[in-house]
């Protein structure tokens, strides 16, 4: 049942207006002046207001713009009645705030349609405003679901850079190496670890995606590595490392995950570098031959990315390392950069900055120039393995 308040000093228009609005089906409550109008409407908070214009202590005009103006009353309806028909009295009171005016002397046909139009876009104004809270709730509840979300991202990217190898400094190779996670978090991720006094192995490989998603088939996978839960294959032989990692991890209804991986073994001994890639951007390797010629290599071999297909073969490749020399191993969020020109960096630029550059800080700063965004929309990952 809606609820009208009438403020008039006039008790034969109480009466009378009481009387109409009780047989229409609405409670109604009276009030004699403006004042006592204002506290009523903050207690009872009415759907539609009629108030007098003209009235002892404070006028209707008052009224309407104190109740516009009060939140808790912003969808109440306020109708003016008045003597006044000129447009100027008119446009005074829709300054005032008031919805719409009933002229003396009042007709009782044109009071309720004018009340039930008033309470018509009362409910209407009700309804848009719980919509608009509904939607603050969920914009608010959104928000916190995403600061979560970014919370729980940071602490895998932290948990992804702890997991990461130190540094490695030996007599006879050394490897750096950067990760920049993506405010998503992509499934990069990289190891090296000797299998034996003389071999080495340096892997980097990348899950398909962002989020959790991506970074925890990425940590499943290093760990598979790195303690040899593959089964009984020779990890000194990468395509069987990738035969294998390929058979556990196929893609299926419920994951539509795969990885690409660049996996190689180096023999200290001999300086023989074998690997097998599987959809990974190739290793870049530079070295000078006997005439100090600079010569850059791309040391890749054919294969499908891990998990789109069972039983799939991988090739190895060997090369007779040269001393000094530099491998470079890397995803390809380093390359896959869209510029303020809207066109993306590539792969033969990025190789032509490791022609020039060798310090890791240095092609970063390079990376990030040509980036048209304060963060990467992908992992950046780099190892520097330097041959000495």
């Amino acid at each position: 049942m809606a609820h009208i308040l009438i403020i008039d000093d006039d008790r034969t228009i109480q009466i009378l207006l009481t009387r109409t609005l009780k047989k229409s089906g609405y409670e109604v409550s009276i009030a004699s002046d403006g004042i006592t109008g204002l506290e009523l409407a903050e207690k009872i908070k009415p759907a539609l207001i009629i108030s007098d214009w003209l009235m002892p202590r404070m006028g209707g005009l008052d009224v309407c713009r104190q109740v516009k103006q009060n939140p808790a009353l912003t969808t109440t309806f306020f109708i003016l009645i008045t003597s006044k028909i000129s447009v100027d009295d008119r446009v005074q009171g829709l300054d005032a705030g008031a919805d719409d005016f009933i002229c003396k002397p009042i007709d009782l046909q044109e009071l309720k349609a004018r009340v039930r139009a008033g309470l018509r876009l009362h409910q209407l104004s009700q309804d848009l405003q719980k919509q608009k809270q509904l939607l603050e709730k969920q914009k608010k509840l959104l928000e916190k679901q995403k600061h979560q979300l970014e919370t729980e991202l940071s602490e895998a990217a932290d948990y992804v850079s702890v997991v990461l190898p130190e540094c490695l400094h030996h007599e006879k190779i050394d490897i750096d190496f950067r990760f920049i996670p993506s405010r998503q978090l992509g499934g990069d991720i990289f190891d090296y670890f000797f299998l034996d006094e003389e071999s080495l192995v340096f892997y980097l490989l990348d899950v398909s995606g962002h989020g959790l998603g991506a970074a925890l088939p990425s940590i499943s996978t290093f760990n598979l590595l790195r303690y040899g839960n593959l089964g009984k294959i020779n990890y000194k032989e990468p395509n069987q490392v990738l035969f294998s990692l390929n058979n556990f991890f196929q893609m299926t209804n419920k994951n539509d995950k795969y990885l690409t991986i660049w996996y190689g073994i180096y023999n200290l001994n001999s300086n023989k570098l074998t690997f097998s890639s599987a959809g990974h951007p190739p290793g870049i390797y530079i070295y000078r031959d006997n005439s100090q010629q600079l010569k850059i290599l791309k040391l890749k071999t054919p294969g499908l990315p891990i998990g789109m297909f069972p039983n799939v073969n991988y090739d190895n490749s060997s090369y007779e390392i040269e001393s000094p020399s530099t491998l470079y191993i890397f995803s390809d969020g380093i390359y896959e950069i869209i510029g303020p020109d809207q066109q993306m960096w590539g792969i033969d630029d990025f190789i032509t900055i490791l022609e020039q550059k060798s310090d890791l800080d240095d092609i970063l700063s390079h990376a990030k120039s040509h980036n048209n965004s304060d963060y990467f929309s992908d992992d950046l990952s780099i190892m520097k393995i330097e041959f000495k």
